[in-house]
C-alpha cells in the first residue's frame, strides 16, 4: 500500500459523506498508524490485552464521533492530532472501560496482539517516555512506508533485486564486499552500482519529503518535521 494513506485527502475522506469511501479511508489510516498508538498505550503502563482493546477503541471512537469530518488541516500535523486524540481518550476512564464492548456500528478492527507484542519487545528501554516512543514509531512508520513505495517502483521496473541489495545503504549501513559484491551479484559494474546507489538515495530523500509534506499544513513545517523524526529515531 502506497503512503498516499497519510495524505490529508485521505483523512478528509475518512470523515466524508460517502460511507463506503469513508470506511475504506479509515481502514487505511488504521492499518498505517495503529502501532504507534499501541506502543504509546503500552508505555503508559497498560498490559498487552488492554493496549490492544484501547488501540482499537481510540480509532473506533474517532470514526464513531466523525472526528475526521471536523478535522482541519490548518490545525497542524496529523501526527500531533492522533497523539492528542489518544491522550484525550485515555484520560476518560469511563469511556475507555466500555469502549471495546460498545461497538457503535463499527466492525471490530484487526489487531494481532501476538504480532504487536513481538514488535513491542524490541522497543528501546523504558527510559523513553510514551510520547517519545510514539514519535519514534511514527518516524519508523514513515521510513518503512517510504521504503515500501520505492520498492514497488523498482519492482515494476524489474529491478527489485537491485533495490534489495542497495536498501541498506539508505540507512547508512555498509554491505559486505561493498559495491563490487553487489555488482557481481547483479551483473553490473561497480561504477554502475555506485551510480544506482546515489540515485536511490536521492529518490529516498525526495519520497520521504513528499510523504511528510502530506501530513503537515504549512510546507515551512516540513524541514522541522524531518528534524523531529530524525531526533525521534536517534533517541
Amino acid at each position: 500500500m502506497r503512503f498516499e494513506t497519510t495524505r490529508w485527502s485521505l483523512v478528509l475522506a475518512a470523515g466524508g459523506d460517502d460511507s463506503v469511501a469513508a470506511r475504506t479511508a479509515f481502514g487505511r489510516l488504521y492499518e498505517t498508524y495503529w502501532y504507534p498508538v499501541y506502543a504509546y498505550v503500552r508505555r503508559r503502563g497498560r498490559d498487552a490485552e488492554a493496549a490492544r482493546d484501547l488501540t482499537q477503541a481510540v480509532f473506533a471512537s474517532l470514526y464513531e464521533r466523525r472526528d475526521f469530518e471536523h478535522l482541519d488541516r490548518a490545525r497542524g500535523r496529523f501526527r500531533s492530532f492522533l497523539l492528542a486524540a489518544t491522550q484525550h481518550y485515555l484520560a476518560n476512564d469511563a469511556a475507555y472501560r466500555h469502549a471495546a464492548k460498545r461497538g457503535g456500528g463499527v466492525a471490530p478492527l484487526p489487531l494481532e496482539s501476538d504480532r504487536a507484542e513481538e514488535r513491542y519487545r524490541h522497543e528501546p528501554a523504558d527510559r523513553q517516555t510514551p510520547e517519545t516512543l510514539f514519535d519514534r514509531r511514527w518516524a519508523l512508520t514513515v521510513i518503512e512506508r517510504t521504503m515500501a513505495t520505492l520498492r514497488e517502483d523498482y519492482e515494476r521496473a524489474g529491478r527489485a533485486a537491485l533495490f534489495d541489495a542497495l536498501q541498506s545503504s539508505l540507512l547508512g549501513e555498509t554491505t559486505d564486499g561493498g559495491y563490487q559484491a553487489i555488482a557481481t551479484a547483479t551483473g553490473q559494474t561497480a561504477g554502475a552500482v555506485k551510480t544506482s546507489a546515489h540515485r536511490l538515495r536521492r529518490r529516498f530523500q525526495d519520497e520521504l519529503r513528499r510523504q511528510i509534506e502530506a501530513t503537515v499544513h504549512d510546507l515551512d513545517d516540513v524541514d522541522d518535521e524531518i528534524r523531529s523524526l530524525i531526533r525521534a529515531i536517534a533517541d
